[in-house]
């Protein structure tokens, strides 16, 4: 199978280049390569290319930075989405895309399904929501992926960020009420393989298996990195001041996943070993 993966230097995108490398003929671009937000791009680079399935891994994932730069983060996150759909419904080519667990409100209470209606906080949650309808109206074949919290190798993401600062720290504040699912990248990586060879089509959710806070996510990191000497304090969402508003609660339901695919993702504090393990960070 030809694939094109965009933004392949990324997290999720180094992965999956790994990942459907080693069994499919894969080309990688990204950001300095193409600009998504040119539909003329788009356009030049999938006739170049001739894949038979487009993902784009390509995204501004800065939640805060979405709320200073609305224009820049609706440019990647819904034009982007909407200039491949437009470019590879020309071509009938399938078309994965990944969305967030923030184009929900946090307030269900409840793991959320595919079919629960969004309703995000944020303009980061708004940004993906518009980049699920642009994909739904203009890509004829789709595969739309909502995931959560995730970190892998490349680029920045909360495990980083808890294992630099001990460097500097011995104390750490995290916030302990925001609940969701930690998600490693290879293991997402895995499950969108998956889905591509088994022909699914549609929405679906992908989060490895459990939940916990962002505090809970945070002391495991560090017992599992060998750093229990750092002091891990809870603390509350308001007492940090941060631009974007958080869901409290972005629990996905991965049943529809399981059923589709045979198998259930990793649960969360397993994957996040593996990851550390892979890292050389495992103690």
């Amino acid at each position: 199978m030809k694939i094109l993966i965009l933004g392949h230097r990324g997290m999720l995108g180094s992965d999956l280049m790994l990942r459907l490398g080693a069994s499919h003929e894969v080309t990688g671009k990204d950001v300095d390569e193409i600009d998504i937000a040119s539909e003329d791009d788009c356009r030049r680079l999938i006739a170049q290319c001739s894949p038979e399935v487009v993902i784009n891994a390509a995204a501004y994932t800065d939640v805060d930075g979405c709320e200073r730069d609305r224009e820049r983060c609706m440019a990647v996150n819904a034009l982007g989405v909407k200039n491949i759909a437009l470019a590879s419904r020309e071509r009938a080519l399938m078309v994965v895309h990944f969305s967030t667990d923030y184009v929900f409100d946090g307030r269900k209470g409840a793991p959320y399904v595919e079919t629960d209606q969004p309703a995000p906080l944020n303009v980061y949650g708004d940004s993906k929501l518009e980049g699920e309808r642009f994909l739904q109206a203009f890509a004829e074949k789709h595969l739309l992926i909502r995931t959560a919290w995730l970190y892998g190798p490349q680029g920045k993401n909360f495990v980083k960020a808890i294992l630099e600062k001990t460097s500097v720290l011995d104390t750490l504040d995290v916030v302990d009420d925001q609940i969701g699912s930690p998600t490693y990248s290879w293991d997402l990586a895995a499950a969108v393989q998956l889905l591509i060879e088994g022909g699914h089509a549609g929405v679906f959710h992908v989060t490895n298996r459990g939940r916990c806070s962002w505090y809970e996510f945070a002391v495991r990191i560090l017992q599992y990195a060998g750093k229990g000497e750092v002091t891990v304090r809870p603390i509350r969402s308001d007492a940090l001041s941060r631009p974007a508003v958080r869901p409290a609660w972005s629990v996905l339901s991965c049943r529809k996943f399981a059923e589709a695919t045979g198998r259930s993702m990793k649960f969360w504090h397993i994957a996040l070993r593996d990851y550390l393990e892979r890292m050389g960070q495992l103690k």
